[in-house]
């Protein structure tokens, strides 16, 4: 058979398997394959497997994996392959495929990820570059700099990202250092936004703004993002880990759906804790897979976020999963262990034990606005506001861009803060420049308030970009927001998020509406559809989404839609029931009954 014949994933099985042969020839003290043939090193890919009792940052992983080898199981081909060679060692293979104007294979396409390179074949022949933007905030000029990197190298447009961030998309091969380095040149980094790294650290978008607030977190993403940087330990997870920080104010940082959040709350006189604000451990969130983070217990002072987060992260290195990538999650690990036993190994890293203190003695959180990352809003500051921006399923054409950075730079401080819902804030902006600056983002093209529906849409790249996608949830997105606009007029708002696979970028499972894209069989033909889930929701209405209608056709879905939010209003309690509220009341078979039909009201 032809090489060239086998399909990617038999290559990158083989690849694995010839890479945990190369460690255990050398295991064992046999010479290699290069050395049987007689290659250089340069001749190969594939480095010599480094010898037991490694020393340095890649000792932790290096010895876990040994672990579990001694343990007479296998490691995944990721593994191995990192086991082989240390990813971040990995320029001069990048640069060389550049020159080829190659695009990686095999064991490369995972690696390449760790510089926030990822080829997105076969959805586009193209490399996507996801940045790092500590707490998804970037000054005016980095923004400008992302804009004409994008037109120079990119598709001229950029997408923001559910992870308060920014990703670059059709990056030629010849391009992807170009693209790197270009960034690095602006002060923005890239290394870790992929594989099995801590991604992007996200916070409250309205950190030392928020007159709700209270705690700043913009110091706590900026020490873990420089921390995760700065530490070679960190890269070579088992899987991909997310850290959030919430603040308590208005704009929430769904902290709740990562692998660590950490969420600020106040304790009041009179309790077992010094009165003051602190921060509450939550642990193994991870939406796609229909779990929140869990509250620990424990009340952590500001200063102990960072160690704490890093003693997580060494447990979970020591002995996260390394021989199925589908249980590679911290969760997982807390299924295994129990919450318990973990904090309690946590704490065998650090200088004390941690201060257990009920949840129910913390002063509630400040209410959260659904939508309050949208259009205008006073800050803490006497006299000045900011104002969320719709973005267009969360893209930008350049243009677009470089006239955002304009309007923080004339009427605001040149900040520009990102979301985890996909749209963008400019802060800093004085009353009597708001009439100003909602008339710039309007000659944009773009919103600066949305309906209950459009302001609370969010979907991912979808199989326009990704090759894991079954629909294009972009297009999708566009047209619910299309049909539904000019049809349904509603006084509460609102989620809608569409995710195009089950590895739920969008976060289909706490949207009131959440719509998980699928080939939908009609006759002959599979089109594009979804199956659709409701009752989703995060913090106070934290809940896992229902699955009530399955293999929707794309097409249809604008109407689907329209009728769940036809059938909400005419049968909820009162006027001012939210969507999550009327679908929570009733059990699965009758939303089905009443959602299947044409006429809602016909029952």
């Amino acid at each position: 058979m032809d090489p060239n014949e086998f399909l990617d994933d038999q290559k990158q099985y083989l690849q694995g398997f010839m890479s945990g042969a190369q460690f255990a020839r050398a295991g064992r003290g046999l010479a290699t394959f290069e050395q049987v043939l007689g290659l250089s090193k340069a001749a190969t890919s594939t480095p010599t497997p480094k010898p037991d009792g490694t020393t340095g940052p890649e000792e932790l992983h290096w010895n876990a994996q040994r672990r579990v080898i001694d343990e007479g199981k296998t490691l995944t081909p990721q593994e191995q392959a990192k086991r082989v060679r240390h990813p971040l060692d990995m320029w001069d293979d990048l640069a060389r495929h550049a020159a080829e104007s190659r695009f990686p294979r095999g064991d490369d396409v995972l690696a390449f990820k760790y510089h926030g390179l990822f080829y997105v074949s076969p959805a586009q022949n193209a490399y996507m570059c996801r940045l790092r933007l500590a707490g998804g905030f970037v000054d005016s000029h980095q923004f400008r700099g992302i804009a004409r990197i994008a037109d120079d190298w990119g598709g001229g447009y950029a997408d923001a990202t559910t992870r308060a961030n920014l990703q670059i998309r059709e990056i030629k091969a010849a391009d992807g250092p170009k693209v790197v380095t270009a960034l690095e040149d602006l002060g923005v980094v890239t290394r870790g936004s992929g594989a099995d790294n801590i991604r992007n650290v996200t916070g409250s978008p309205t950190a030392g703004i928020d007159p709700s607030e209270l705690i700043d977190t913009r110091p706590f993403c900026r020490e873990m993002h420089h921390y995760i940087l700065h530490n070679r330990w960190l890269y070579g997870l088992p899987r991909k880990f997310n850290i959030a920080f919430d603040g308590g104010g208005a704009v929430s940082a769904l902290e709740d759906t990562n692998d660590i959040g950490f969420t600020a709350v106040r304790v009041g006189e009179g309790q077992a804790a010094p009165a003051g604000v602190y921060f509450r451990l939550m642990l193994g969130g991870i939406s796609g897979h229909r779990d929140f983070a869990l509250d620990e217990g424990v009340l952590l002072t500001p200063d102990q976020c960072i160690p704490v987060a890093a003693a997580i992260l060494r447990v979970f290195i020591e002995h996260g999963d390394r021989t199925d990538r589908k249980k590679a999650r911290l969760k997982y690990l807390l299924d295994r262990w129990g919450h318990e036993k973990f904090v309690e190994t946590v704490e065998t890293l650090l200088p004390s034990r941690l201060t257990r203190f009920p949840l129910e003695q913390c002063q509630p959180r400040p209410a959260v606005d659904k939508h309050g990352h949208i259009g205008v809003h006073a800050q803490k500051q006497p006299g000045r506001f900011y104002v969320g921006v719709v973005l267009t399923v969360g893209r930008m054409t350049t243009d677009q861009m470089r006239g955002l950075a304009a309007i923080a730079d004339r009427y605001g401080s040149g900040t520009i803060r990102l979301t985890v819902w996909q749209n963008l804030l400019i802060s800093d902006v004085a009353e009597a420049d708001l009439p100003a600056v909602r008339s710039a983002i309007e000659d944009l093209g773009l919103g600066w308030k949305a309906g209950p529906v459009r302001g609370g849409l969010i979907a991912c790249t979808g199989n326009a970009g990704c090759r894991f996608a079954a629909s294009d949830t972009k297009s999708h997105a566009l047209a619910i927001a299309d049909h539904l606009d000019p049809r349904i007029t509603m006084n509460q708002p609102v989620n809608i998020h569409l995710t195009g696979c089950p590895n739920s970028c969008a976060q289909h499972y706490i949207g009131d509406i959440g719509l998980l894209g699928a080939g939908v069989e009609v006759g002959d033909d599979v089109v594009e559809g979804y199956h659709v889930f409701l009752g989703g929701g995060y913090g106070d209405e934290r809940g896992v989404g229902r699955e009530v209608l399955r293999s929707v056709p794309a097409t249809d879905v604008p109407m689907v839609v329209e009728r769940l939010l036809q059938t909400y209003q005419e049968r909820r309690s009162s006027p001012d029931e939210s969507f999550d509220g009327f679908v929570r009341r009733h059990p699965t078979e009758q939303l089905k009954a009443w959602f299947e039909r044409r006429d809602p009201a016909s029952s």
